[in-house]
């Protein structure tokens, strides 16, 4: 799935109109990403700190869907460790 929008650093919108949030310890990421990079969303394990992965350009991001709230505990946990 392409990228419709990706103007802010935190936030990209596919070409199916979903909206994710990207984790911050992911941004760096997703810094080469452009409208032309093919993404795949897929369920992240039950243990993750994302709901969702988004999958291409050769990484695996960690997402949640816009508007939801990351697991604070988890996500100090993961930013932390490194």
């Amino acid at each position: 799935m392409k990228i419709r929008s990706h103007s802010e650093s935190h936030l990209v919108e596919l070409e199916d109109g979903s909206r994710w949030q990207i984790f911050p310890g992911d941004l760096d990421l997703t810094l080469d990403w452009t409208p032309e990079a093919d993404l795949v969303v897929v369920e992240a394990a039950k243990d993750d700190v994302g709901s969702h992965l988004l999958v291409g350009v050769g990484e695996k991001v960690r997402v949640i869907r816009e508007g939801d709230s990351w697991p604070i505990r988890e996500a100090k946990d993961v930013l932390k460790d490194g």
